[in-house]
């Protein structure tokens, strides 16, 4: 490695300090002198801390061996080894009831509830795509899964190999109108019989096949639309605070063939990404870091892209510009007659947890920095891009003026408490008002899950997302315990009592903080993405009597499900009714 840079006791890599100082720093506000002064006390610092929190760990985790070598096989006295996991500090005392202050938060973490995709940061191609995908075709979804069988015909080629095959084009299409019926339904008739869609006074015009004329069931589900109003090229529908866009165009091979001129169903699709630095990559050193870093940078000043070859064609992928449509008559979001949607996943970042260290810095005592800490200072003074955009015409990741670090693998409320002090430390050396960085907390180790509560309360005021993760959460639960003898198996811990009952807890303790209309609250991954039916079936339950918010089985519908449970009835999820109000305080 070539000589290190030194800044205050910092020793810097030289590529590591070219990046910031030449790709960071300018157009930032912050001086050189003021990044490194301000990095170097951050660093030097909170490294005992960190260090200290670490060693707690492994203190508590010789208890807990000791423990369970005493005391071997399935526990016998619970209240035994509660009294154990309390006398060395696992278990910590619950809080008493406080709600989250968390405020500034974007929609689409606050209101809006949809899919989330998880991309390594490294591979700009990905991060792109994933950014992307805040709007995808449903058509293409259909036609290229195994969401639609290929049987009686339905094959994805053509019985002479033809790369388009009209049967299973038509299967897509009945699957897509169905889909129109039940999230946007027209007042009579079927979206299947349209022949015509016009905007007449601001409002939805639909001619059915019979002669007959109609329009929505809710006026309010149309938002705007795009093109003439007699011709229109989309229309834009919301249904549940997401939106559907219906594409027409009769020149193009689907629409000329469709009565109604629809080519495409575009609907919102992924509403927030995780940009990992942490679990799917491997950044070892301060290439990979700066890689990381530049990736970052590209996705929230717009400048990143990627040269793609795609059946023999060869493109540069770019981010999507924001949508923008004719406002319909009432539509509540509309400026100037215009609704602007936006047109890119809202973005996180995972930065690396608390235990790693990297060479790209050393600290004054030559050792390896801990990486979370590099990663806290680096991708927030790069975030600043994103929060100096005021414009309505550039790109921008956060409409609320905040920064969304999602934080992976802390064991408990002191190391969560120890995320908030990091930030709290980056905020005043950038000048941010404090709570700019939101953190989202990875619920994936046991004593994080069992001091949930508390681990929410030590940062209440920045708490924007909690999720579940039965990777980790599984492989903490043998370490833990594995000296108790023989567990199950990691495949089998998918349909074990504890594991419904860490997703269902993890539901509970975020309503219970306040974290509805402040936060997300997430629930573990699909990871099966050529699977595609088996996640309709498995999403689907809740028309089948089972609880929408993932519990499984339930004596009675909830009011997600149809049909809606009647006033001051629940399904047992910190007992909201059906309007969605609380019904009870516990």
């Amino acid at each position: 490695m070539a000589a290190r840079i030194q800044c205050h006791r910092l020793q810097v890599s030289p590529v590591l300090h070219r990046f910031i100082e030449e790709r960071v720093l300018p157009g930032i506000g912050v001086s050189s002198a003021d990044f490194w002064k301000g990095f170097d006390a951050i660093v030097h610092d909170l490294t005992p801390i960190n260090r200290a929190l670490l060693a707690e760990r492994d203190r508590i985790q010789i208890a807990m061996d000791a423990w369970h070598r005493r005391h071997p096989g399935p526990i016998q006295d619970m209240a035994a080894y509660r009294h154990q996991l309390e006398s060395i500090g696992y278990l910590k005392p619950r809080p008493a009831t406080f709600a989250s202050t968390t405020d500034n938060v974007d929609v689409e973490l606050a209101k809006q509830a949809g899919p989330q995709l998880v991309v390594p940061i490294l591979n700009a191609r990905y991060a792109l795509n994933a950014a992307n995908a805040r709007w995808g075709s449903l058509y293409d979804a259909l036609y290229g899964t195994d969401a639609i069988p290929e049987t009686d015909g339905a094959t994805k080629t053509g019985p002479a190999g033809e790369g388009y095959n009209p049967v299973r084009g038509a299967k897509v299409i009945a699957f897509a109108r169905q889909f129109l019926d039940q999230s946007c339904p027209l007042a009579s008739g079927s979206h299947a019989n349209a022949v015509q869609y016009t905007v007449e006074s601001g409002q939805l015009s639909v001619s059915l096949r019979d002669g007959t004329q109609t329009g929505l069931q809710n006026p309010n589900q149309f938002i705007g639309y795009q093109g003439d109003a007699a011709r229109p090229t989309s229309l834009l529908l919301g249904n549940n605070g997401l939106h559907i866009d219906v594409v027409i165009d009769k020149t193009k091979l689907i629409g000329k063939t469709d009565a109604a001129g629809i080519n495409d169903i575009v609907i919102e699709s992924a509403l927030s990404t995780i940009l990992d630095l942490e679990d799917s990559v491997a950044a070892v050193d301060a290439d990979d870091k700066v890689l990381a870093y530049s990736n970052w940078l590209g996705i929230l000043d717009g400048s990143l892209k990627e040269e793609v070859t795609k059946n023999g064609k060869t493109f540069t992928r770019s981010l999507n510009p924001d949508r923008r449509y004719q406002a319909a008559i009432g539509a509540t979001n509309a400026v100037d007659g215009t609704v602007t949607l936006h047109g890119r996943s809202l973005l996180f970042l995972r930065n690396v947890g608390h235990l790693m260290t990297n060479p790209a810095i050393l600290d004054g005592q030559g050792n390896e920095i801990f990486e979370g800490i590099m990663d806290a200072v680096i991708t927030v003074s790069i975030a600043l891009r994103d929060l100096k955009r005021k414009s309505a015409t550039e790109l921008r990741n956060s409409r609320t003026g905040s920064v969304y670090i999602v934080k992976p693998k802390m064991h408990g409320p002191d190391e969560v408490a120890f995320a908030d002090q990091l930030f709290g430390r980056v905020e005043a050396m950038l000048g941010l008002p404090n709570n700019t960085v939101k953190l989202g907390i990875m619920d994936e180790e046991r004593r994080t899950t069992v001091n949930l509560m508390a681990c929410i309360k030590a940062a209440s005021g920045r708490v924007a997302f909690i999720n579940t993760g039965f990777l980790d959460r599984t492989g903490d639960e043998m370490h833990t315990s594995m000296q108790g003898g023989a567990m199950i198996r990691k495949g089998d811990m998918k349909s074990s009592k504890w594991l419904a009952a860490y997703e269902r807890s993890n539901v509970l303790t975020g309503l219970a903080c306040g974290l509805r209309g402040r936060a997300q609250i997430g629930k573990g991954m699909w990871a099966m993405p050529d699977m595609m039916a088996a996640m309709l079936e498995q999403k689907n339950r809740p028309s089948q009597g089972r609880c929408q918010h993932g519990l499984g089985a339930i004596p009675h519908r909830c009011h997600l499900a149809r049909p809606a449970l009647p006033p001051g009835q629940c399904c047992g999820i910190a007992g909201i009714d059906a309007k969605g109000r609380n019904a009870r305080s516990d």
